[in-house]
């Protein structure tokens, strides 16, 4: 069978724009009723509705700061609420990793919030804080994932090179709306971001932004985290963030320093889908970066507000037969929104 995205490329006017006012729209979860619910910079979750209806679920129960209505700092260095990654729970509620706070939570669809952890047990046995909480996910045994892009003092030290000093961790035995104990069960990741895991469940995928590549892990038994190795190419040339898988096994994904979205192929080949912005000042940013940065490095070179999905983030399939695609952003106001020639591969949520 040909690959559906082998003779197709898409045409810049056919991208529409879906909602307005957004505050970073990072992560983007897509139901089949058509509902959107989109990381919000006010400290909560987005919805979108069907009809274009829009609304901020914000906690009613603490805790702040929240990010100041002009001129924030998005980068998760001032101290204030910024949800990054999100993830339904058994329920639809929602489990955020809050990349300004370094707390993984929990957030009920009326407003309801919950710490989830504030730490970690390393495989030392010592407890830690979190870090740059950025991602989280449920596997099919109930079990709590999350990534961690980077340690706090490391990521105040940028634009430096972000050390490798990401991980995976992993709450056991949480329940929605419950504290739980996570341990660490891989580490000397490069600016961990978004993690999939594979239709079977048997492959964890996670980005790499810092070391510009996506990298996979067997799952194991008890969660165990093993063969570790980079998928498709060794450099992509921009910092992979957000990913997901289409029916026919490409795994796209933006690449946050060029605005690009990707894709791989199962043979390991990379197409480009579509390139936002100004495409000099992109070429700017990729010739002016330090090699040994070429993920996180190259973001804070690229020329921000130029494109639709400035710092481009996240990539999410939706509508009834899963071809719309849904492009978040960290400096855009709105999703870019287009069809896909391929239905994306169903989320557990899906069903």
């Amino acid at each position: 069978m040909s690959n559906p995205l082998q003779d197709w490329a898409l045409d810049p006017a056919d991208i529409t724009l879906t909602g307005t006012g957004l505050r970073r729209p990072e992560c983007v979860l897509a139901q089949p009723s058509g509902d959107l619910w989109v990381a919000d910079l006010g400290g909560g979750v987005q919805h979108i509705a069907p009809d274009g209806r829009q609304r901020v679920i914000r906690p009613l129960d603490g805790p702040g700061p929240f990010a100041p209505d002009k001129n924030p700092n998005i980068d998760g260095n001032q101290g204030f609420s910024l949800p990054n990654g999100i993830c339904f729970d058994s329920d639809g509620d929602f489990v955020i990793a809050n990349f300004g706070t370094n707390l993984i939570e929990h957030l009920t669809r009326d407003g309801h919030r919950t710490l989830v952890t504030d730490t970690v047990t390393w495989p030392d046995g010592t407890m830690r804080p979190i870090g740059k909480a950025n991602f989280p996910a449920i596997d099919a045994e109930g079990r709590l994932w999350f990534t961690v892009t980077s340690s706090a003092h490391a990521w105040t030290k940028r634009p430096a090179p972000l050390e490798a000093d990401g991980y995976i961790a992993v709450i056991d035995d949480w329940a929605p709306g419950s504290a739980g104990t996570a341990r660490v069960v891989a580490t000397d990741l490069g600016g961990t971001n978004e993690m999939r895991f594979s239709a079977d469940g048997r492959w964890l995928y996670v980005a790499e932004t810092g070391a510009d590549h996506i990298t996979r892990f067997r799952v194991g038994r008890n969660a165990t985290l093993t063969d570790r190795e980079v998928y498709g190419p060794q450099r992509l040339g921009g910092g992979p963030d957000g990913f997901a898988f289409d029916a026919h096994g490409n795994l796209w994904t933006t690449l946050i320093g060029q605005d690009r979205l990707i894709a791989i192929t199962p043979r390991g080949d990379v197409v480009t889908i579509w390139q936002d912005g100004d495409p000099a000042a992109k070429a700017l940013a990729a010739d002016t970066a330090d090699p040994d940065d070429a993920g996180i490095g190259t973001t804070l070179g690229a020329k921000p507000g130029d494109g639709l999905a400035p710092r481009m983030a996240s990539i999410t399939f939706g509508g009834p037969d899963l071809r719309t695609v849904y492009v978040g952003s960290l400096n855009g106001t709105s999703l870019p929104t287009f069809r896909s020639p391929v239905p994306g591969a169903p989320l557990p949520h899906w069903s």
